[in-house]
């Protein structure tokens, strides 16, 4: 069963009438993780923002986006508001930008957990708390009580992916969630989204440029270039057999970049 469909989406910048996606169709099974690869300005950000329609006002979009059976690009944007968060979860590549820098996190947390659940500020805080014990944040209550940016980009990065663990959404986008974080961080953060998977059960698209992030955590891969999806296939068949000749360039600097990455992933020096 498919929880995702995306047919014929284009994207294109209404101010200056250039298309950035062009025509891209692609499925997320259920329960699974599929990739989104390429390198800068390929266009896998934007993908992910027609999903849950979060585009700037002059960016717009056509074709079908159909989440469980329903079209989100017919809904109304309140209906749509419902959706994001709840069913559909997005984990920004900056955790700052994800914050309101004006309030401590444990507002945000309470704001939105009211919003989807209708929590008071206690029952936010007993989930909120449990969550963050489980993704390895230590002293909860501190950490809700301090600015966005009194926290590393990996503490900020664990409480969003605590947050969803509490939201619980059929889908979980991550896009680009390691690319701010030093490489310690990076292997702690995709650590918890390997776990995040584990724990929910759910689809996830995850968005990167790190090959070995990659091949750590997906089952699927799209590649993207200048707005077209090159190849798809299994993380298998498109890292060891690929077919399109920027693939083939992809997987051979990307995963050379990525071995030290790698090494420390799997406990070496």
């Amino acid at each position: 069963m498919n929880m995702l469909e995306v047919n014929h989406l284009r994207v294109w910048d209404a101010n200056e009438g250039k298309e950035i996606i062009h025509d891209s169709s692609f499925q997320l099974k259920a329960g699974t993780c599929l990739a989104i690869v390429g390198e800068s300005g390929s266009g896998k950000s934007l993908t992910c923002r027609s999903i849950i329609r979060l585009h700037k006002p002059w960016i717009r979009q056509s074709g079908e986006i159909i989440f469980k059976g329903e079209h989100l690009n017919q809904l109304s944007e309140r209906d749509m508001r419902k959706r994001r968060g709840k069913q559909i979860g997005m984990i920004m590549q900056n955790g700052m930008g994800a914050f309101d820098p004006t309030s401590v996190v444990g507002i945000h947390f309470q704001e939105t957990l009211k919003a989807h659940f209708g929590w008071s500020k206690s029952e936010a805080e007993v989930n909120m708390k449990k969550a963050m014990e489980s993704v390895m944040l230590p002293h909860p209550m501190e950490i809700m009580n301090k600015y966005p940016h009194q926290l590393s980009g990996g503490m900020l990065q664990r409480l969003m992916i605590a947050l969803t663990l509490v939201l619980e959404p059929d889908i979980v986008i991550a896009d680009e969630p390691t690319t701010a974080l030093d490489t310690i961080s990076q292997y702690e953060v995709v650590e918890q989204f390997i776990q995040l998977r584990e724990r929910m059960g759910g689809s996830m698209i995850f968005v990167s440029h790190d090959l070995g992030v990659v091949k750590k955590i997906a089952d699927e891969v799209l590649v993207m270039r200048s707005g077209v999806i090159v190849e798809s296939g299994s993380i298998k068949s498109v890292f060891t057999e690929p077919r399109h000749a920027y693939t083939q360039y992809l997987v051979s600097t990307r995963l050379e970049l990525s071995s030290h990455f790698n090494k420390i992933m799997n406990g070496g020096t």
